[in-house]
């Protein structure tokens, strides 16, 4: 137990992963920096209103399968018979998903459209995009197939070239059809990812064992989509709340607004997403594999949290201070009004970081009741109640505003619960570290927001007090677990 939720075993799986990630970021950064040259905050209102509509239809037709198939296919992996009976039952199943995906899109083409834009304008876009939709799923069922071999490095590299073939096929589209150009880039950069998993995936796994008999595969058929089935609810309420707040923002204000949103929120997210991105990939199997013993959950949970809240603190403040500089270089002049926008999203991202651990409780134990009551109910009820309230109060930097406050909810709400049902606290030495770095946070959020030359060398003096800090206790940590 010590060995796998030390200090350096954490560290060296999150830089082991972090690289590719820090790649693959700086590529949809380029492109976005293009997408915001060639199509403007409308076009990119467009495109986010295009994919989170497709988005929900592949969390729904996909069935949840990926994380049950990460597991099925890693608890048989080292048998080979088992995992060739696993592996053709998985392939059929890609197979009807894709195909459903891609059916559903075409017939809900015209509601689709109708429901996303107000108008029947965008039906044929909708049907082109049903193959869309189908290469997504297909691509994250090979994806799930790469992780539970344990295949990370042939990932990665899917992941490396896929996206470099992203970045120079769609760019180009955006330069030469503009908004047209958006469904033939999103086609176009679905099937390239879905075309290099799936060589990758031929590469490295055994062929299947014969054709699918129902009689036979049928247990295994029932077993990954009664998992499936809960991860599917959780994760299609997150995708259509996502949506539906676009929808929103779309109707009481502008596509223009939802293409500044998006803006802010991809640039947020990338930002601070290698951590989450590395962590996910590692986190949730070792949480898993203890979830019947309490305190070693306890002690999981509380190591992995200060590990997140130190490294990401550095980076968030230095999100708050460089904004100006960031949107500047990688979108154009007409975002400089999500300055504020982006800084209240950095603010919560902060809050967003402390929970991120503490919800992965309730899946490692199986608690089916307690994960769709937090995670799809409560959880998604305070995200749209807080967007459109926030939204309606303060436009643009409600969104903002409405993540910190969302996030301190959904926080301490979380912590009750599992205080309440597994025995589970913080110790002393993380609430410290919370207490620490969230007020390093908020020195540095509120210089930011008052500006001028003083306020501006207050900032830059917090996260340069914010990076020694953080190494300081890493390094701590480190010693402490040798």
């Amino acid at each position: 137990m010590a060995d796998v939720n030390s200090y350096k075993t954490i560290l060296q799986r999150i830089s082991a992963f972090g690289g590719v990630q820090v790649f693959n970021i700086l590529l949809t950064l380029v492109r976005g920096k293009f997408v915001a040259m060639f199509l403007g905050p409308e076009g990119m209102g467009i495109s986010s209103l295009l994919t989170s509509s497709t988005s929900s239809l592949q969390q729904f037709a996909g069935l949840g399968l990926n994380l049950a198939i990460v597991r099925e296919t890693a608890a048989c992996k080292d048998d080979p018979a088992r995992l060739r009976h696993t592996l053709t039952v998985v392939m059929h199943l890609i197979l009807f998903t894709s195909l459903l995906g891609a059916l559903l899109c075409v017939v809900l083409s015209p509601w689709l459209s109708r429901w996303t834009f107000g108008n029947g304008d965008y039906t044929w876009s909708y049907i082109w995009l049903g193959s869309a939709v189908a290469f997504l799923i297909a691509g994250a069922g090979y994806l799930a197939l790469l992780q539970g071999l344990g295949e990370v490095r042939r990932l990665s590299k899917a992941s490396l070239v896929g996206g470099l073939a992203g970045l120079f096929g769609g760019v180009p589209l955006y330069w030469l059809f503009g908004v047209r150009g958006i469904v033939p880039a999103m086609i176009l950069m679905a099937l390239v990812m879905t075309a290099f998993y799936y060589i990758s995936y031929k590469r490295s796994a055994p062929p299947a064992s014969g054709p699918f008999l129902l009689k036979e595969h049928l247990p295994l058929v029932k077993r990954l989509i009664s998992l499936g089935f809960i991860l599917m609810i959780g994760s299609l309420a997150g995708t259509l709340v996502g949506y539906l707040i676009n929808i929103f923002i779309r109707s009481y204000g502008s596509i223009d607004d939802v293409g500044l949103f998006q803006a802010a929120n991809s640039l947020t997210n990338q930002y601070v997403g290698i951590i989450f991105s590395a962590l996910a990939l590692d986190y949730f199997p070792r949480l898993s594999a203890i979830a019947s013993d309490n305190g070693a959950v306890r002690e999981v949970v509380n190591r992995q949290t200060e590990i997140v809240v130190l490294i990401i603190t550095p980076l968030i403040i230095a999100l708050i201070a460089t904004t100006p500089l960031l949107i500047r270089l990688l979108l154009t002049e007409e975002f400089l009004s999500i300055i504020p926008l982006m800084r209240w999203m950095g603010f919560g991202m902060l809050v967003q970081s402390i929970a991120f651990p503490l919800g992965y409780i309730y899946l490692a134990k199986a608690d089916r009741r307690a994960y769709i009551a937090m995670e799809v109910i409560w959880t998604n009820a305070v995200w749209i109640t807080s967007s459109i309230l926030f939204y309606y109060l303060y436009s643009l930097i409600g969104l903002g505003i409405s993540l910190a406050v969302r996030g301190i909810i959904d926080n301490t709400v979380n912590y009750l619960v599992c205080r309440r049902r597994y025995g589970f606290s913080y110790t002393r030495g993380v609430w410290g570290v919370m207490g620490i770095c969230s007020l390093l946070c908020a020195a540095a959020f509120a210089a930011s927001m008052a500006g001028g030359l003083v306020c501006d060398s207050v900032m830059w003096s917090v996260l340069v007090l914010s990076v020694i800090l953080s190494a300081l206790r890493l390094r701590h940590g480190l010693k402490s677990t040798r």
